[in-house]
C-alpha cells in the first residue's frame, strides 16, 4: 500500500464521490476510528471513519495540509 496521508486536525479533504458535490470538509477532532469533520461550506458536522481517506473513487482526498 502506499504512503497515504496522516489525518490531522486543520487538513481539508475533498469528496471524491461524484455524488458529493464537489464537498470539502476539515478535520475537527480525531478519534481511533473516526475523523469528526465539518463542511467547509454548510458548517455541518459528521463523522467519517480514517479508512476511508484514500484517493479512490469513494474516498477523499488531501486538498490543504494543516
Amino acid at each position: 500500500m502506499p504512503d497515504l496521508p496522516r489525518v490531522k486536525v486543520g487538513q481539508i479533504w475533498a469528496d471524491n464521490d461524484s455524488r458529493g458535490y464537489s464537498r470539502q470538509v476539515k478535520v475537527v477532532v480525531l478519534t481511533d476510528e473516526y475523523a469528526f469533520v465539518e463542511d467547509v461550506r454548510t458548517v455541518r458536522r459528521t463523522r467519517i471513519r480514517l479508512n476511508r481517506f484514500r484517493p479512490t473513487s469513494t474516498g477523499y482526498r488531501l486538498i490543504q495540509d494543516a
